[in-house]
């Protein structure tokens, strides 16, 4: 293994060792302390504490090794199958480690689903980053899709709808409820990590000055441009169409400066969900 895949396989499992020391402390600060379970295993492990007394991590981690081995004979392969079994596993250790070690931080509905979910999201979302997942219910759902075709955002809703159903028998309607909200804030902390805070945009611009806009942005905006070979679906003429990608903050000035050439030009903004490349975020410090 070259010296650059060994650093890169380092940092993937020292963020995934991370998020999963960062799920643990979500469950114990936040959400075990107050009966609000997180979807799919680790949410029957805690049905299973609060009904049996048992410890969390340990059932988790026991609940997932015929998951684990499975995974390593049909869902993948070492590679994501190691990465998740570290992640687990950590989770778990640290889960049972923390417990009764850390005070609960508050009793609010509010502040422990929105900062348990806030936790438990960044945490997921570095391990997912690294290439690995947290078990449970997404080896499920990528066996299933391995195995017979099962779309895995369909196995997931319906395991996760279980596990809610379940806690909703054990808890009562209204902590099933609240680990709803944990669930929608932590989905959306994982695709905040996943894709990070920018927000650049695309803009499309078809102008019969095209060659002065063009450079017009390379110079004065200093972004990059491509030309698109394009024809008019009216006229049937061939039309160049300029693509530059831009932060959020340069919509304002690209427009002007479009407008002075060609106040007439045709512009369509679209969002971009990720830009990588130059002048924007390097592939290197993204992946």
């Amino acid at each position: 293994m070259s010296r650059e895949r060994l650093v890169s396989s380092f940092v993937d499992y020292a963020l995934i060792t991370i998020g999963a020391v960062l799920v643990a402390l979500a469950a114990d600060l936040f959400l075990i302390p107050n009966r609000v379970i997180s979807a799919g295993l680790f949410g029957i492990a805690v049905i299973v504490h609060y009904l049996l007394g048992t410890p969390v991590g340990a059932v988790t981690l026991a609940l997932n090794i015929p998951l684990f081995l499975a995974m390593l004979r049909w869902g993948g392969g070492w590679r994501t199958g190691m990465r998740t079994i570290v992640a687990v596993v950590v989770m778990s250790v640290a889960v049972d480690l923390m417990a009764n070690r850390l005070p609960s931080v508050t009793s609010d509905p509010l502040l422990y689903t929105l900062y348990g979910g806030i936790l438990d999201g960044l945490g997921i979302g570095l391990v997912f980053r690294a290439e690995g997942t947290t078990g449970g219910i997404d080896i499920i759902a990528r066996l299933m899709q391995r195995q017979r075709g099962s779309e895995p955002g369909q196995v997931l809703l319906v395991l996760s709808a279980l596990t809610l159903a379940a806690a909703a028998l054990v808890f009562g309607i209204e902590q099933a409820l609240y680990a709803m909200i944990v669930a929608t804030v932590s989905s959306m902390m994982v695709d905040l990590v996943q894709q990070g805070l920018g927000r650049a945009k695309v803009a499309l611009i078809v102008s019969a000055r095209h060659e002065e806009i063009r450079k017009a942005i390379l110079e004065e905006l200093e972004r990059g441009v491509t030309v698109l070979k394009a024809e008019g679906g009216y006229t049937g003429t061939e039309r160049p169409v300029l693509m530059c990608a831009v932060a959020r903050s340069e919509i304002s000035i690209i427009k002007r400066l479009v407008g002075r050439y060609d106040p007439d030009a045709f512009i369509v903004i679209t969002p971009a969900q990720e830009v990588l490349g130059e002048g924007f975020q390097g592939l290197r410090s993204a992946a």
